[in-house]
C-alpha cells in the first residue's frame, strides 16, 4: 500500500460577516467584534428573526474580483463570497492565480448548499412573464449548484477535480476532507477547497418558518447569538465564505511556502437518522464516532487535543454537543480541551460555516490564541456540570495549540470532524 502523502495548509481566505480579509478577520475575533445586524427589509416581511451576517461588500469591492462583463446581469451572492475568498487564499499561498494553460496539478473542492437563490427567483419571474430570452446567458451558471466551484476554476484554470459537495452545514468541513484525501492519495499537488452560503429573505425563511432562529434580540442584533449561554433561544443566520489551499508537504517545502498548520486526518459519517437522529437532530451516537473515527484516522490522541473549535449554534443541541465531546474524548471538568464558537460573532453562516470557522482555527493556531466566546457569560448549567467554566474563554486567551479538531453537524444527520496539527 503506499504512503500516504503529507498535507498541509498553505494559504487562507474568509469573507465573513466581520471582515473581508484574513488580517482585519484575526482582528475582529481575537477582539470579539460581531458582524450581526438589524435588516428592516426582514422587519417589514414579518420575520420574527430580523437579525443576520452579512459580510459588507461594496460595489466597488466587487470589481477587485470580477471584470464589468462578468458582473453583468451577475446576482449571485454564494458565488461572489466563494471567488472572493478563493482568489484571496490563492494570492495568500503563493500560487499563481493566472494561468493561459490548464493547470493539472490544482484542484477544487467548494460546497454550497444553495446557489444562486436570488438569480433563481429572478429567472422564475421572467418565465411566468413570458421574458424566458431576457434570462441572460448566465442564468444557469448561477444557479446550477456546481456554480461556485465552475466559476472558480475557469478563473484559476485548475484542471484536476473540480466539484461541489453538499452536506448541510458539515459542507466546508466535508469539502477540506475531500481536497486533503485527493492530496494524500497523490491525485493532485494543490486543492483549492472551502465552502460559501448566499443570504437573504427566500434563504432564511425556511428556517424562521422553522422557528429554529432567535426572535429576542431583534433590538439587541450583536447580543443575538448566543452559544452555550443559558439564554439561548436560536441560532442566527449568516453568510458568506472560508477558502484554504491544501498542498502536499513536499510541494509546499520545494517552493518555501508558509506553512499554517497540517491536516492530520478526519472523518465523515451519517447517523442514519436513526436512535434520535432526525432530518434536522443528529444521533449522538453517530457524532461520537465520527469524533474517535477521526482521532483514529489521525493517529492522535485525545488527551492530546488542546483546542475544539465546536459546532455551537445557540439552540438546544449544545448542551448535547458538550456531552458528546466528552464521550468521545472521554475528557471532562478542568481536563476538558479549550473550546469555542465563532458562531457568536458571525452567527450560522450555514453551508460555509465549517469552512469560516475552520479559517479561524488555523488562524488561532498560527498566532497562538483562542478568541472569547462572545455573549456566554451565562454558561447553560447543563454544559457546566460536565467542563469547567475556564475552559470556555469569554475573553481572549493566549495559547500554545499544538493539535486541534474542528466537527461540523448538519441536516439530514451528516456529520464531518477535521484534526488539525501544527508543523
Amino acid at each position: 500500500m503506499a504512503t500516504k502523502k503529507r498535507v498541509v495548509i498553505t494559504g487562507l481566505g474568509v469573507i465573513a460577516p466581520n471582515a473581508l480579509d484574513i488580517p482585519s478577520f484575526t482582528e475582529a475575533i481575537q477582539n470579539g467584534v460581531s458582524g450581526i445586524q438589524h435588516f428592516p427589509e426582514l422587519e417589514a416581511l414579518k420575520f420574527s428573526c430580523q437579525v443576520g451576517g452579512v459580510p459588507p461588500v461594496s460595489e466597488e469591492h466587487k470589481r477587485t474580483y470580477f471584470t464589468e462583463l462578468q458582473l453583468r446581469n451577475f446576482n449571485s451572492s454564494g458565488i461572489l463570497y466563494g471567488v472572493m475568498a478563493g482568489i484571496d487564499a490563492m494570492k495568500d499561498s503563493g500560487l499563481s492565480t493566472k494561468s493561459d494553460r490548464p493547470n493539472w496539478d490544482l484542484g477544487i473542492v467548494f460546497g454550497t448548499g444553495t446557489s444562486g437563490v436570488d438569480k433563481f427567483r429572478e429567472s422564475i419571474y421572467k418565465v411566468d412573464n413570458k421574458n424566458v430570452r431576457r434570462l441572460g446567458s448566465t442564468a444557469v451558471a448561477q444557479t446550477m449548484a456546481s456554480g461556485i466551484s465552475a466559476y472558480l476554476g475557469g478563473m484559476l484554470g485548475a484542471a484536476n477535480m473540480v466539484t461541489t459537495n453538499s452536506s448541510a452545514c458539515a459542507t466546508g468541513t466535508e469539502a477540506v476532507l475531500m481536497g486533503y484525501e485527493r492530496i494524500a492519495c497523490g491525485k493532485a499537488t494543490q486543492m483549492l477547497c472551502g465552502s460559501t452560503s448566499d443570504h437573504g429573505p427566500y434563504l432564511w425563511g425556511g428556517f424562521d418558518a422553522m422557528k429554529v432562529i432567535t426572535y429576542k434580540h431583534n433590538d439587541s442584533p450583536t447580543e443575538a447569538s448566543r452559544p452555550m449561554s443559558a439564554n439561548a433561544s436560536g441560532f442566527v443566520p449568516g453568510s458568506g465564505a472560508g477558502a484554504l489551499v491544501l498542498e502536499s508537504l513536499e510541494s509546499a517545502q520545494a517552493r518555501g511556502a508558509t506553512i499554517y498548520a497540517e491536516i492530520l486526518g478526519g472523518h465523515v459519517n451519517s447517523g442514519g437518522q436513526r436512535n434520535g437522529g432526525s432530518m434536522t437532530a443528529p444521533n449522538s451516537e453517530a457524532v461520537q464516532r465520527c469524533i474517535k473515527k477521526a482521532l483514529e484516522d489521525s493517529e492522535v490522541l485525545a488527551e492530546n487535543i488542546d483546542y475544539i473549535n465546536g459546532h455551537l449554534t445557540a439552540t438546544s443541541k449544545d448542551p448535547v454537543e458538550i456531552k458528546n465531546w466528552c464521550e468521545a474524548l472521554n475528557r471532562r471538568g478542568a481536563d476538558f480541551p479549550l473550546i469555542n464558537s465563532l458562531k457568536g460573532m458571525v452567527g450560522h453562516c450555514l453551508a460555509a460555516s465549517g469552512s469560516v470557522e475552520i479559517v479561524s482555527t488555523i488562524l488561532q493556531m498560527h498566532h497562538s490564541f483562542v478568541f472569547p466566546n462572545v455573549n456566554c457569560e451565562d454558561i447553560h448549567p447543563e454544559i457546566t456540570q460536565l467542563i469547567a467554566k475556564e475552559r470556555i474563554p469569554t475573553k481572549k486567551v493566549s495559547a500554545e495549540i499544538n493539535t486541534a479538531i474542528k466537527a461540523s453537524f448538519g441536516f439530514g444527520d451528516v456529520n464531518a470532524c477535521v484534526i488539525f496539527g501544527k508543523i
